[in-house]
């Protein structure tokens, strides 16, 4: 009579740690493209997309479709958050304000920029550990395959799905995912 009381306790006590480890995007701090710490806990009921951006890519002209994407949507509790990489071919070899300035100026980028960094490998920021592996945000795995792949967050900072870095900011399933 006691073994099963033991195991079901037992068992209660993994389903409460398993709920008390799981992460969030409010769980994280990172560091914007100035320097300055952002608690993304400050994006509570936003939906959030989260790019890895590079400035000398193939796909770099996203820019432009991420900023239309953003003044199209920012009004309606939805931001995007870009994270410059230089994990694919040294395709972001720029300083922070380097950066900065190539964004402002061809693409007049306003929606949010972090600072430089690793998105996959052996220094790969606990935020993109946490987007990446499903033993970690709870829903898949999302290896980062290329510049340009994009996260979504929803208004609980709960991760909901990726897009390959292909995939134009417009696609239908973000669009839709937006709008829902």
């Amino acid at each position: 009579m006691k073994k099963p009381i033991f195991i079901s306790l037992l068992l209660l006590t993994f389903v409460f740690a398993a709920f008390a480890q799981k992460k969030t995007l409010y769980d994280f701090t990172v560091t914007t493209i100035d320097g300055k710490p952002l608690h993304l806990s400050d994006f509570k009921g936003k939906k959030v997309l989260i790019v890895n951006t590079a400035s000398k890519c193939g796909l770099t002209p996203q820019y432009k479709e991420l900023e239309a994407l953003y003044q199209k949507y920012k009004t309606q509790n939805f931001v995007i958050l870009g994270f410059p990489s230089n994990d694919f071919l040294n395709q972001e070899p720029g300083t922070d304000e380097e950066i900065k300035e190539f964004c402002e100026l061809n693409y007049g980028v306003t929606f949010p920029m972090m600072s430089k960094i690793s998105v996959k490998g052996a220094t790969q920021n606990p935020l993109y550990a946490w987007l990446t592996q499903k033993s970690q945000n709870g829903v898949t795995d999302a290896e980062v395959s290329w510049n340009f792949q994009k996260f979504m967050i929803d208004e609980n900072g709960n991760f909901v799905d990726f897009a390959s870095p292909r995939e134009s900011p417009f696609s239908e399933k973000i669009v839709q995912w937006i709008e829902e």
